[in-house]
């Protein structure tokens, strides 16, 4: 398929770029799980390994021989100027190229933590650029998994996916329920969910790691508010990050590197 010029920003072929929200792409008519946008070759790159399919591919003059090497001669390129594609999307190319991508079916639950040992679970983190940052971290430390509430901001928005660098497209992820089927799916397949928060019974990170159980859930809630009652409640131990200076709390993505750290082996 050859290079498409684009001439007229009104060409449906283009209304994945224009404008939309991560939500209205969510619901892309004609797809099946909707789309999401990847910004820059890396991180195509790292969708098209995991199997994701683009839909097509946005770019720049200057690097259209990678645009075809990255996605092949199967999928639409359209290509513009600068100006034209800012127009078009609402800012600069930065890095030259951008994909439409079908979102993937998310795999189940169960079947993430059937093989897995060390899982993450983010409950109700809104902010996507932590969601992304929770993501980067782990998945260089060693998470198996990542696991996020119905609440929570969804790891394929784009902002997400930008501040990750791309790894919320490696890290296997998926939706839980609400606590009470969590916890019983969680203990059913031999998790020990250990929740991060500031409680009178919590145990140091240091004293939890040396001598953790084979399988870890971690648990980590949201900037300000914390973990909800209700998750502090499904956990076996609650767990605390020693601090100094008077200081009683951590960053939510800076909380999960530091655990996963301790945690690794």
């Amino acid at each position: 398929m050859p290079v498409i010029e684009i001439t007229d920003l009104a060409d449906p072929r283009l209304t994945d770029y224009a404008h939309l929200t991560d939500v209205a792409l969510k619901k892309a008519r004609g797809t099946e799980h909707g789309l999401y946008i990847a910004e820059s070759a890396i991180v195509v790159q790292r969708a098209l390994r995991a199997g994701h399919r683009p839909r097509s591919v946005l770019a720049l003059g200057g690097v259209l021989d990678d645009a075809r090497a990255l996605v092949g001669p199967d999928v639409p390129i359209f290509s513009g100027s600068a100006e034209l594609l800012e127009q078009l999307t609402g800012y600069l190319l930065h890095r030259g190229l951008i994909a439409s991508m079908h979102r993937p079916e998310l795999p189940s639950p169960q079947s993430l933590l059937a093989t897995a040992r060390r899982v993450v679970i983010l409950e109700n983190v809104a902010d996507p650029t932590n969601v992304g940052a929770i993501f980067r971290s782990v998945a260089a430390i060693g998470a198996d998994a990542v696991l996020v509430t119905p609440r929570c901001s969804d790891p394929f928005y784009r902002r997400a996916i930008r501040v990750s660098m791309g790894t919320v497209l490696q890290v296997p992820w998926s939706r839980l329920g609400d606590w009470g089927s969590t916890r019983e799916l969680l203990v059913a397949s031999g998790f020990h969910i250990a929740a991060l928060a500031l409680t009178r019974d919590a145990v140091s990170l240091r004293e939890f790691a040396a001598s953790a159980p084979d399988r870890v859930a971690l648990v980590l809630g949201a900037e300000g508010d914390g973990l909800t009652p209700e998750a502090v409640s499904a956990a076996d131990t609650v767990v605390q990050i020693p601090m100094a200076h008077g200081i009683d709390s951590l960053n939510v993505a800076a909380t999960a590197a530091v655990a996963m750290y301790a945690l690794a082996e």
